[in-house]
């Protein structure tokens, strides 16, 4: 074998050459350790995070949400959009999507082969959010999200509920997506920014439907100084809600703490038992037992915000809302609306704040305006139509559906005066429950009927407003109105802002 063949077969060179393997695979385990987990690296029980960043935004708030679910005990993966495997995708069960939109509705280095990759491919086993980034200062506005969210959904994903557009990183877009997480799924959906609240006072609290087979709905009104009445048609109160009394004080039992404790926190100074109202409360108090007031308080981050759409607008004077009280499986209320329709006292301040939702901005007042909706929907609805009745815009048509017109037809006497005034052209009800005979008609079954009215009014240039339910009445109608009017025409009016959403 030659002095060569001799030196292999040594000890010395066994020795170099097994360093040499050994430093081999450590290289190899530290980078697959620093590179972003792959599709086939995600656990079947694991929540799927995809993102698609040129700037860095959409990856910076992708690792963010992912730490913060793998905090929390949460199985939880992230993946860049072009390292996205279609099988593994359509077997997560669940998936999210942050997506941004790079130059003029360009697609990120990142994600520029995941929509060719979806052609043809059954997702139907697929539930999915999608938060899209952009700037409205270009002119395609969050476009590459919103092709992967047609993409996704043609090839027969379900959304969680709409897409949720970002304007320059605007701290209201990015609660608004936080807070449609928390509504959607079980993850805990901490607000971005630390609250900037607002005291309004509960002025009036009234059940608009006792006696409905559906859950109560509370009109409500909030006052606040002249300064402070400031939004548009279309936009959403953010409420800071609470816990209400008895519920904290037996928490404080449990963990042996005193409720009267003095405690100053960020400026603040209250009782204990008020700082823990705002807060998270863990199922298992005596844990923190062993903590002093301050120290206590610091642990527990604050309760998420509650939304809800504005039924009214600033000339009016009041903020008015219409919310729907909900009780848990145990008979206990839901936190934000338990707060708002049962536990806050008349005359005492709530916390509050505005957040704009373009989205759902006033569309052209020359030109025809068609709202649908069911539920409180009717709220958003209804602050749109005081727009319009506001600056004598008519041309406008409203159909709507509850369950009983007895008890739901929410604001009929305001609806009917609209109707005199001629704010209202026309007006559709629909009640399902009130259908003596065969199937209960619903919101999306006032469309085909009236087909050839609504293409007539939209060929004149209306646009289409929908707020209410995303599960039933949103999906069934945006289904007919694809029937009616065309997968493609449907695309266009949404591109060209006259068919819009703002569904829950």
């Amino acid at each position: 074998m030659g002095e060569w063949g001799d030196w292999l077969l040594s000890r010395e060179a066994i020795a170099v050459v097994s360093v040499l393997i050994y430093a081999l695979l450590c290289w190899f385990f530290i980078y697959r350790r620093r590179q972003p987990s792959s599709s086939s690296d995600l656990a079947a029980d694991s929540w799927l995070l995809a993102y698609a960043s040129q700037g860095g935004q959409a990856q910076m708030l992708a690792e963010r949400m992912l730490s913060e679910w793998q905090a929390s005990g949460q199985a939880a993966q992230m993946v860049p959009l072009n390292q996205l495997d279609t099988k593994r995708l359509a077997g997560c069960g669940r998936a999210f999507f942050i997506v941004s939109t790079y130059g003029e509705g360009e697609s990120p280095d990142n994600g520029t082969r995941f929509l060719s990759r979806l052609r043809g491919f059954d997702l139907s086993g697929l539930e999915y959010a999608l938060l899209a980034l952009g700037d409205r200062r270009y002119r395609f506005f969050c476009r590459f999200g919103l092709m992967v969210n047609q993409a996704l959904a043609g090839a027969g994903a379900r959304a969680l509920f709409d897409p949720v557009t970002v304007d320059a990183m605007d701290d209201g877009d990015l609660r608004h997506w936080q807070q449609s997480l928390a509504d959607a799924t079980s993850l805990q959906a901490p607000d971005w920014v630390t609250p900037a609240y607002q005291n309004w006072t509960l002025a009036h609290r009234e059940c608009l439907n006792p006696n409905s087979p559906g859950a109560p709905a509370f009109y409500l009104r909030l006052s606040a100084p002249a300064e402070q009445l400031n939004w548009q048609a279309g936009d959403i109160a953010e409420i800071g809600p609470r816990h209400p009394e008895a519920r904290v004080d037996a928490w404080l039992s449990a963990g042996g703490h005193e409720g009267d404790t003095p405690v100053t926190l960020e400026a603040v100074s209250a009782p204990l038992r008020e700082h823990l109202s705002r807060r998270q409360l863990p199922e298992s108090p005596a844990q923190m037992a062993h903590l002093d007031a301050t120290a206590l308080l610091q642990a527990l981050p604050l309760l998420p915000h509650r939304e809800y759409s504005i039924a009214s607008i600033p000339t009016s004077g009041k903020l008015d809302l219409l919310v729907r009280q909900w009780r848990m499986e145990d008979g206990s209320y839901g936190l934000g609306s338990g707060w708002l329709t049962q536990h806050a006292a008349l005359g005492n301040p709530l916390e509050v704040r505005i957040r704009s939702n373009p989205n759902f901005a006033a569309p052209d007042p020359r030109y025809p305006l068609i709202l649908i909706g069911n539920g409180t929907g009717m709220a958003g609805l209804r602050a749109h139509l005081q727009a319009r009745a506001d600056i004598q815009a008519a041309d406008n048509w409203l159909l709507f559906g509850e369950r009983t017109r007895a008890c739901d037809a929410f604001f009929a006497e305001e609806i009917s005066r609209w109707q005199t005034q001629g704010v209202l052209q026309r007006v559709d009800w629909v009640f399902s429950r009130d259908a003596a005979l065969g199937e209960p008609r619903y919101v999306q079954d006032l469309l085909r009927p009236a087909a050839e009215m609504l293409r007539q009014w939209v060929d004149r240039g209306a646009a289409i407003y929908v707020c209410g339910s995303l599960a039933g009445m949103a999906g069934a109608t945006h289904h007919v109105l694809g029937e009616l009017f065309g997968e493609q025409r449907l695309l266009a009016l949404t591109e060209q802002g006259r068919y819009r959403r703002d569904v829950y």
